[in-house]
């Protein structure tokens, strides 16, 4: 007969019919519609639990060849509060790593379980909903080592005694290479003309340095360039700068200064020396220890090596002889056909040269770089600078000149 009310209660009718004298087992089998293996096996259960071991037993397995022990949780739960920034994919290459005749390693689903159940892992932020899509600028794609070096300041922060610190911060696009996390004593052209000075000497020259808007990499002045990427210009590196108000367009760059501060700042170190040495020690990890996933799990310093454009102080500048050439003053300016014309504070000292077009116009060059032109008017002979810049305000001395028109690039 099949089961009509519970099957506990059912079971029980059946044992209890069962332990009556004299009955005879598979006949009564029969009456409840079951197997007799299967009533032994109640019977059993009865025997052995009383009445609940007739009730049904998990499903789970009662062994798992797959099921991982402790050494393994113990392991990575180590290795994740000696490296809290790194995620289930970089400490399950470490593990790989260290147990390289290992069968069978744990999943990322596993060790994500672990984590969460040591309180190891943040809850999540919650999303914002996604904007629109931004075309992103042509930006140099990087394969190899040296192609681009992506330079910026980190956030400046103060350490325990109150000193502030900046941060300068280089890094090879290609193998993601930390170059140098060097804390300087201000954002000027000449303490990072120092350490970058420095780094050439050491490492030789990239083919691209990529940069933001924000001084000492950018000017407001002609095409952006200020002293320190005109320096660069001129040892033969070309000059990338990304979109203003756009960090994204560095984001490898951002995301790595977001670790320095979670690995290094927070908390700050006692005093300025004590977190360059942070520094130095956190950026030896990050080149040799630290896996990245998007280099197959290898880390930065198998995939780096020094650039073979060796560092120099710049070939001099040379025009064709048709050309005028002029040297910019101290101030920005230049004297051109007897009249003072600002060309920008960036090319200070600079040898520029001016050619003549057909429609009596000088294109201005700093080597083979168009920085702007001079117009000449057929009437009284005056001239005005059209330079991708804004010029300061006239010197008193010259305030009966003409006046300089503006032409934004």
């Amino acid at each position: 007969m099949p089961w009509k009310t519970t099957a506990h209660q059912q079971r029980l009718n059946f044992i209890t019919a069962a332990l009556e004298p004299g009955v005879n087992f598979r006949d009564l089998c029969r009456q409840f519609a079951i197997s007799a293996p299967t009533g032994y096996k109640w019977l059993a259960r009865y025997k052995s639990g009383g009445t609940d071991g007739l009730h049904e037993l998990s499903r789970k397995p009662q062994g798992n060849p797959r099921k991982f022990r402790g050494p393994w949780r113990e392991e990575v739960i180590t290795l994740r509060k000696k490296h809290p920034s790194w995620g289930v994919k970089k400490l399950r290459i470490r593990l790989r790593h260290h147990h390289l005749h290992a069968r069978k390693l744990p999943s990322l689903r596993t060790l994500g379980r672990w984590l969460k159940a040591a309180d190891l892992i943040a809850p999540a932020r919650p999303r914002s909903r996604p904007g629109p899509q931004v075309e992103q600028p042509a930006l140099t794609k990087s394969t190899v080592a040296n192609d681009v070096w992506t330079v910026d300041f980190k956030g400046w922060f103060r350490t325990a005694d109150g000193r502030r610190c900046d941060p300068l911060t280089i890094r090879d696009l290609a193998s993601r290479y930390v170059l140098c996390s060097t804390i300087v004593a201000e954002q000027s052209d000449g303490c990072a003309r120092k350490v970058m000075t420095a780094l050439f000497k050491r490492s030789g020259l990239p083919l691209v340095i990529r940069v933001d808007n924000g001084a000492p990499f950018a000017s407001k002045g002609a095409l952006n360039l200020s002293r320190l990427s005109v320096w660069w210009l001129r040892l033969g590196i070309r000059v990338e700068f990304t979109r203003r108000g756009k960090p994204q367009d560095n984001g490898a760059h951002e995301q790595m200064h977001r670790i320095l501060k979670a690995e290094t700042a927070s908390p700050p170190a006692a005093n300025p020396r004590a977190q360059q040495r942070r520094l130095d020690r956190w950026r030896e990890q990050y080149n040799t220890l630290r896996p990245h996933e998007a280099l197959g799990g290898l880390v930065p310093s198998d995939l780096y090596s020094c650039s073979i454009r060796h560092f120099h102080l710049g070939v001099p500048l040379s025009y064709p002889l048709t050309w005028q050439t002029r040297r910019v003053r101290s101030n920005g300016w230049i004297k051109f056909h007897g009249i003072l014309r600002f060309i920008g504070r960036a090319f200070v000292r600079q040898l520029l040269g001016l050619q003549c077009a057909p429609d009596l116009t000088w294109n201005v060059h700093l080597g083979a770089l168009l920085i702007g032109i001079l117009h000449q008017s057929d009437g009284n002979h005056s001239m005005r600078c059209t330079v991708f810049c804004k010029p300061p305000k006239w010197p008193k001395i010259i305030a009966e000149r003409p006046s300089v028109k503006d032409v934004v690039a």
